[in-house]
């Protein structure tokens, strides 16, 4: 990932599956990432959790093991599960004082919670360690300029998420960063650094040429993906996934791959 010039990485998040992990193997991975970064470029780790108590903890020894800031979903659990605003405040400012280090709320409609944009603002006000938010509900493009027009400088810097399935528009809506996968960063990095210079009309080429991956990723494959490409490009020995999870068709691992090598990205030929 740092050979695909990433400007930061997030560990145990979703796409980490670590919703699949044992707590033993969190520590192991968050241990073994931050070791092998070496703070060669920031990282994020991720430790949302229902529970405060546990959530306070990870992000206590992700702050001692040099994370550089956290990520998390509101508290959620099952369908109904739900903590109202005050505890949800309660929550995060409880993690941030614990972590010490800046935090990113993620947005995203798995956790199944309405983060309206008041109550992100507010989140943003209250606690001055919250800044930095991952949106990645229908219509981010509206959410994201509306939270940056409400929030104003307590908005350090709003996030596009998603596999970057909608970041031309979150671009334009004043989204500052995205946080893919790790299958093709480099090639939308390029995206980034265009639109940041002002030049939309290239960003929106470098775009067009590879939204089928990101596409075909995110509606196809979901966090297989990634997996998938890097095992075909020898960066990984297998792409395995925990049951439930299954593996991808064959015919659906096939059209990946070569949508992939059409468009060369690191991630299939960094370990051949």
């Amino acid at each position: 990932m740092i050979d695909q010039g990433v400007d930061g990485i997030c560990i145990l998040a979703n796409y980490s599956e670590q919703f699949l992990l044992t707590d033993d193997e969190r520590d192991v991975l968050l241990d073994l990432c931050l070791q092998h970064v070496a703070g060669r470029v920031p990282t994020i780790v991720t430790c949302s959790h229902f529970s405060t108590q546990i959530a306070v903890a990870r992000a206590r020894r992700a702050g001692e093991a040099g994370a550089a800031m956290l990520m998390l979903m509101p508290p959620y659990h099952g369908a109904t599960l739900r903590a109202g605003e005050t505890q949800l405040i309660e929550h995060f400012s409880a993690i941030a004082e614990a972590g010490d280090v800046p935090v990113m709320i993620q947005d995203a409609p798995l956790s199944g919670v309405e983060l309206s944009v008041p109550l992100l603002v507010r989140l943003a006000k209250e606690i001055p360690l919250v800044g930095y938010f991952k949106i990645e509900t229908p219509m981010a493009a509206a959410k994201l300029r509306s939270l940056i027009e409400t929030g104003s400088d307590d908005i350090e810097s709003p996030f596009d998420g998603e596999e970057s399935i909608t970041l031309l528009a979150d671009l334009n809506a004043g989204a500052t960063g995205t946080m893919p996968s790790a299958l093709l960063p480099d090639l939308i990095k390029p995206v980034l650094e265009s639109h940041r210079e002002g030049n939309v009309g290239d960003a929106s080429a470098h775009y067009n040429r590879i939204l089928p991956l990101i596409n075909f990723e995110n509606r196809q494959c979901g966090l297989r993906a990634c997996k998938t490409v890097m095992k075909e490009g020898g960066v990984i020995g297998s792409d395995a996934v925990r049951h439930p999870l299954t593996p991808l068709h064959p015919a659906t691992r096939a059209e990946l791959v070569a949508l992939a090598s059409d468009l060369d990205p690191i991630a299939l030929k960094r370990g051949r």
